[in-house]
């Protein structure tokens, strides 16, 4: 891995007006990211000059995290916006469907749909997984989570994966094994990792105690072989995503996955 990323959700409050913008650009570029995700949209400023704060701070957009509602219904204000950011890949957080096969295979028809019309255009669109994918919470239809469907079903020409690493850890995956499987298919990789016994907080008046996401370093995961794998598959790009912050400051924890990538990660 020579360089690496960040999914703007990670510090998703410093994104108010153009100057926290502006700052919040050039405070990841100190740390070390070269890269960013989107999470959504920045109604605040055009997005060509969201682009330029990012480049003004060696800041490259790799891809989105952006509205499946626009996706499907603005095909021509989708593609303007990306171009605008200056990304090919146009990226959905994750779908809600009905706990029945015929409504999964529904997504994926509209998903492939959308796909190939955007690749008309020279655009790809991805999808971000949680854990529940892999999980019995949306029902296992012929013996196969929603993730095998979605794998299985979608154009593998048009249609790419976010894949989430630390949400795949967490469903009990073996991650560098789903790498392999997926080989090809991954544009974007999350990097997040997992600690098994982390109090994440009080709830309803009581610690909360379980597996969590947290600061890459910070957990039991195998990043080096994980990051090997990767590579070796065709992943182009390493993006951190810190969603829960032992620091209690997401832009430190941001900068403690940082510092740990630098140390050990790089090569």
């Amino acid at each position: 891995m020579k360089e690496f990323g960040l999914q703007l959700w990670s510090i998703r409050d410093e994104f108010k007006d153009k100057e926290s913008t502006r700052a919040a650009f050039k405070t990841i570029a100190s740390y070390g990211y070269t890269q960013a995700q989107t999470a959504g949209t920045y109604d605040f400023v055009d997005p060509a000059e969201f682009r330029r704060y990012a480049d003004d701070a060696g800041v490259k957009i790799v891809g989105t995290h952006y509205s499946w509602t626009r996706i499907r219904e603005d095909v021509k204000g989708t593609i303007a916006y990306h171009r605008a950011l200056g990304t090919d890949e146009i990226g959905i957080g994750g779908c809600s469907t009905e706990p029945t096969l015929e409504s999964l295979r529904g997504f994926i028809r509209e998903f492939n749909e959308a796909a190939r019309i955007y690749h008309k255009e020279g655009f790809v669109l991805s999808y971000h997984n949680h854990s529940a994918e892999f999980s019995n919470e949306f029902k296992v239809f012929e013996g196969k989570c929603k993730y095998d469907y979605l794998l299985e079903e979608t154009d593998p020409e048009a249609v790419k994966f976010n894949l989430d690493a630390g949400w795949a850890q967490l469903a009990g995956m073996d991650v560098r094994a789903l790498i392999e499987r997926m080989a090809g298919r991954i544009n974007i990789l999350h990097v997040k990792d997992v600690q098994a016994q982390y109090c994440y907080g009080i709830l309803n008046g009581h610690h909360f105690y379980g597996p969590q996401c947290i600061e890459i370093g910070s957990g039991n995961m195998n990043y080096k072989g994980i990051i090997e794998t990767a590579e070796r598959c065709g992943v182009k790009y390493f993006v951190v995503e810190d969603e829960f912050y032992s620091t209690g400051n997401p832009l430190e924890s941001i900068k403690k996955s940082a510092d740990y990538i630098k140390r050990n990660l790089l090569g």
